[in-house]
């Protein structure tokens, strides 16, 4: 099967149960995508699949066959998305285990909704644990990236 990560070509032929997460780790060596949880819970493996937010431990590789697969790694080429450098500004991560999800959750919902309300902002981000608490910081950044996308 075909999938395009991070705007490549990549071709599949194993298991197609097989959780995107560790084709994305494993195969192609793209690490930014953490293991969490693994059922999906969590959010420290999210993940684009044609723009919309999904984790990447609950998604079979035949659920992304001829889609598109956006990875940290591929959100922007020199790190300088708005979520990205709103994270930077706010100081946001503490351990940074959970801030690659987190930013890919609160980049998909910017790509939704380029002025999206606090209520819009904490339903969208609630699915994404940070262990360290850094609620606040990250919803700041998410209203700063807003404005720069807006």
């Amino acid at each position: 099967m075909e999938v395009k990560v991070n705007k490549q070509n990549r071709t599949f032929d194993g298991d197609p149960q097989m959780p995107l997460m560790w084709f994305l780790r494993d195969e192609l060596g793209l690490t930014g995508t953490k293991f969490g949880c693994g059922v999906g819970l969590c959010g420290a493996c999210t993940v684009h699949v044609d723009g919309k937010a999904v984790r990447a431990c609950a998604v079979g590789m035949n659920e992304v066959a001829g889609k598109s697969v956006t990875t940290i790694e591929g959100l922007s080429a020199d790190g300088n998305h708005p979520v990205q450098k709103a994270w930077r500004a706010e100081n946001v991560p503490q351990c940074g285990y959970c801030q690659p999800g987190q930013i890919m959750q609160g980049a998909a919902l910017l790509l939704e909704n380029k002025k999206p309300s606090d209520e819009q902002i904490l339903a969208a981000m609630s699915g994404n644990i940070c262990r360290c608490g850094c609620y606040q910081r990250i919803f700041t950044a998410i209203k700063t990236a807003a404005k720069e996308v807006a």
